[in-house]
């Protein structure tokens, strides 16, 4: 993986982020301008200074279009990208990188995904042509794997696995309920988590991330420009993105207590930011909580656990907002579903509020350097993408 980046050569000096929920009031157009608006006004520009645009979405349209139409943008270069789960923030990368190379001055990114009237109850896109030996999973099913696997390789009993899954979600529950913009805003009592409908044993409901719709904008200049705008902005340290070769499935050697993408992504994010230590240097994370064993894995695979101590780690509460390394401080997947082109720049919009003292009733101790995670596919292949990002130039 690469190890040169662009630490500390870009800003982000707005953003915007509309409330996900179920918004059958409203259209892919109008989330969009509100996210983008919100961002344009929190960075004192006009829209009319975005120089160029990119627009993260999977299924909610086609072509810079989407965003040129309800924007009004007038003929800027519009790029629209998807990366499965990481749409929003590979949007947010290739932003940075278009500024940092000096193409442009002042960019937009924004995500965008409308769920909830599409006629499914979740994510449904059309699957790419193979060979017919691809097993034909649901991502509960997928991703279910982990937690017996992690049971059986750690001597957890499935009595402890369970309590640890389900304090996984209690957590992001409670920090979903102290943000005014998260999707379900209750404290859901570890009973309730642990007796949920079982959808993919040993998942039940209460594991899984939900379905929404909603839309979350950045705009990023160059760091020597970025106090004409903004006296705190966020600096962008490293970002990392890893595509897996497909093999996890093929391997006798993978055990599903890890998702190799998420390491190599890491790994060169922190080779990129100078991180020796991630569970000592990094102040906050938001991570791709999919599910509930996602959670778990993700810790041992990013270094904030050490391997098979990831399940004491929750139990001790480290991963709390009172705990020695907060992670989904705004409420993760699980209190604000999770619409696939908006979900890694919803990740970011929390690193800006909380470097910013802005985050309200969940607001940390002043944080400096933040992470963001998204993975999207399948434990045994998926694209991981990893954002280090801070409060001050390094």
């Amino acid at each position: 993986m690469g190890k040169k980046g662009i630490t500390d050569k870009v800003a982000v000096i707005g953003m915007g982020c509309t409330r996900f929920a179920e918004h059958w009031d409203k259209s892919v157009d109008d989330l969009l301008v509100e996210a983008a608006y919100e961002a344009f006004a929190d960075a004192g520009i006009e829209p009319s200074d975005v120089e160029a645009a990119w627009l993260g979405t999977m299924i909610s349209g086609y072509a810079g279009i989407t965003l040129s139409g309800p924007l009004k943008t007038q003929f800027i270069p519009v790029t629209r990208v998807e990366n499965m789960c990481a749409t929003g923030s590979e949007a947010f990368r290739n932003a940075c990188y278009a500024v940092a190379s000096g193409a442009y001055d002042i960019v937009l990114a924004i995500g965008v995904e409308k769920l909830k009237d599409s006629g499914f109850s979740g994510l449904n896109a059309p699957k790419p042509a193979n060979d017919g030996t691809v097993p034909n999973i649901s991502a509960p099913a997928s991703f279910s794997f982990l937690a017996p696997a992690y049971y059986e390789k750690y001597g957890l009993s499935n009595e402890q696995g369970r309590e640890v899954l389900s304090r996984i979600a209690w957590k992001n529950h409670y920090n979903g309920s102290l943000n005014p913009k998260a999707q379900y805003r209750n404290e859901v009592p570890m009973e309730k988590i642990t007796k949920s409908p079982m959808v993919a044993a040993p998942l039940g409901i209460m594991d899984c991330s939900g379905v929404a719709d909603g839309a979350a904008a950045a705009i990023i200049v160059r760091t020597e420009d970025a106090h004409k705008y903004k006296k705190d902005p966020m600096y962008v340290k490293a970002l990392s993105i890893a595509a897996g070769p497909g093999d996890g499935r093929l391997r006798q050697d993978y055990d599903f207590t890890t998702i190799k993408e998420n390491v190599a992504a890491a790994a060169a994010a922190y080779a990129q930011a100078g991180i020796k230590n991630p569970r000592k240097e990094i102040d906050m994370a938001e991570v791709h909580d999919c599910f509930t064993p996602t959670e778990l894995v993700i810790y041992e695979d990013l270094g904030f656990s050490e391997r098979g101590h990831g399940w004491q780690d929750v139990l001790n509460g480290v991963f709390e907002l009172d705990g020695e390394l907060p992670v989904n401080p705004d409420g993760g997947l699980k209190s604000f579903g999770h619409p696939i082109g908006a979900s890694g720049l919803r990740m970011l919009y929390e690193m800006y509020l909380q470097f910013q003292g802005k985050a309200g009733k969940r607001q940390l101790d002043n944080p400096k350097i933040g992470l963001t995670h998204n993975l999207g596919g399948t434990p045994m292949q998926c694209v991981s993408f990893i954002s280090i990002v801070g409060k001050e130039i390094s």
